[in-house]
């Protein structure tokens, strides 16, 4: 197992088994995906955490986090334990895929644009947010299991590879930019975790998700100058065959 592995499962167990279920029209996701979702009958979300952006009922998830698995199942979700490298569902299964906060936690994120793809069908939905620029690199990301921040060129290069085609995009995100407020939050969740995650469930939370802002979608990629994190909604479009212009042999 990677390193980035275990520290993602030992950060977000922690996280889970301390956090309420946060129902997923409390988010500022929520006007895009529920104007999705009638036609999005095969949805899903991969590491959804107990914050799913998707509706939980008829939906299926993949999670590494078994508090989660076992909560969202409790409600209604198809829930399984799973790796976004290795996605146990079928080709061209899923309309909607979701996935939130995730990607960046993965070393071979490649495979992972090659899994969505594969389990998406012709024309289907790939929503997910990732951190920009690794100048913008903190002790932060690397506490939480982050493997990178991405450069906007290599993103879109990433999505057409994979015959995944950015329709829109927004500014995303709650990361707080004031650097000693970060320097707090560290050191409060290196030594003292446990009261570390008590706030932020009852308090920082509530209040981040108070004061979430409508997300402002453009077409395309953003003008992501000074943005910490985006959005991106994608559609699955793969080119058709280029005509066969070998000559043709004589009657």
């Amino acid at each position: 197992m990677h390193d980035s592995n275990a520290a993602n499962r030992n950060f977000y167990d922690t996280l889970w088994s301390e956090t309420h279920l946060k129902r997923p029209d409390c988010f500022n996701t929520w006007p895009l995906i529920s104007s999705l979702l009638p036609l999005a009958p095969e949805r899903l979300e991969i590491g959804p955490g107990l914050r799913p952006r998707l509706p939980i009922s008829g939906t299926c998830f993949v999670d590494i986090s078994p508090p989660v698995i076992e909560r969202l199942t409790a409600r209604g979700g198809l829930a399984v334990s799973g790796e976004i490298t290795d996605l146990p569902f079928g080709a061209g299964k899923f309309d909607l895929v979701c996935a939130f906060d995730v990607i960046e936690h993965t070393e071979d994120d490649r495979r992972v644009f090659g899994e969505v793809s594969r389990v998406l069908k012709q024309d289907g939905i790939f929503i997910f947010s990732v951190p920009l620029h690794a100048a913008f690199w903190t002790e932060f990301d690397a506490f939480v299991g982050h493997v990178r921040r991405y450069d906007p060129a290599a993103l879109l290069e990433l999505l057409a590879a994979n015959d995944l085609v950015l329709e829109k995009s927004a500014a995303y995100g709650m990361q707080p930019a004031n650097p000693r407020l970060l320097d707090l939050s560290m050191w409060w969740l290196k030594h003292r975790r446990r009261e570390a995650m008590w706030w932020y469930n009852r308090v920082l939370l509530p209040l981040g998700m108070f004061f979430q802002k409508r997300l402002k979608f453009v077409e395309g990629m953003i003008d992501a100058s000074g943005v910490d994190e985006v959005v991106l909604v994608c559609r699955k479009r793969t080119a058709a065959a280029a005509p066969d212009r070998r000559p043709k042999p004589a009657a």
